[in-house]
């Protein structure tokens, strides 16, 4: 019950009520029957802790403080391989370069190699494309990828993309509630083959097998977990195919 799927809306309400932490069919949504069969409102910690300043200084100044299409300002999350990890509360439209900066940049002088821009469901972006984007959800859309929890993961070139798509498999794997089909088995299938990857024993057909494998689970779930699954993989293999077509063939990593 206090599983990560308890992070979707209709999960947490089961969880609450002291059922399996699954999410629930919608319609009817939780404005309409919630907790205890009752209306219920959910709104994310972040977006209540704006609540405040809004009503001090006016909506239209909140906005103003992003761009178009994207106003107001969002908290990032900021981790991996730089100085100084940790939560930064910027306008949206600020340009992802400062963020690393007030992050302190690289940790030991490194390359960045990649950014994971919006926690580990968002598609991967490179790092040289990275640098020149803004934080701001078109921005980061029409590079592929989303905003989504603000949680930002920055990779540099000691990482293998093999060994770091292995460890999100598996955590999606072992968080899958096991309710749809696409997602329980899917998601079973999705680490398993990345796995046989990185520990050397690869097929050729293993990335048309992934591809093919995330098009089936992805949207046919009833919550996003399928879909979570699914991106990471679709994004390393549309950046970084290289690295696990070298695996494949040489059995190591492409990193030293």
């Amino acid at each position: 019950a206090g599983a990560y799927i308890c992070g979707e809306e209709t999960a947490l309400l089961e969880s609450i009520e002291g059922k399996k932490g699954q999410p629930r069919y919608k319609p009817p949504f939780p404005a309409h029957f919630g907790l205890y069969g009752q209306p219920t409102i959910i709104n994310n910690t972040e977006s209540l802790a704006s609540i405040p300043v809004i009503m001090e200084k006016g909506g239209q100044w909140f906005k103003e403080l992003g761009v178009e299409n994207s106003g107001g300002s969002k908290l990032f999350s900021i981790s991996g391989n730089i100085k100084n990890p940790g939560v930064f509360e910027i306008p949206l439209g600020t340009p992802f370069a400062e963020l690393l900066e007030m992050a302190g940049g690289m940790k030991n002088g490194s390359k960045i190699k990649a950014v994971i821009p919006g926690g580990s469901s968002a598609p991967i972006i490179p790092g040289e494309q990275m640098m020149q984007l803004t934080m701001d959800y078109d921005a980061i859309a029409k590079a592929g990828s989303m905003l989504g929890s603000g949680a930002v993961i920055v990779l540099d070139d000691r990482n293998c993309m093999v060994k770091v798509l292995e460890r999100m498999s598996y955590f999606y794997y072992e968080e899958s509630c096991g309710q749809c089909t696409p997602c329980r088995e899917g998601t079973g299938w999705l680490y398993r083959v990345v796995h046989r990857i990185e520990t050397g024993h690869g097929r050729p057909e293993d990335l048309a097998l992934l591809d093919d494998m995330t098009t089936k689970i992805a949207g046919r779930t009833i919550c996003a977990l399928g879909d979570a699954a699914a991106m990471p993989v679709q994004g390393m293999l549309k950046h970084f195919r290289e690295e696990f077509e070298y695996h494949i063939t040489h059995k190591r990593c492409l990193v030293s």
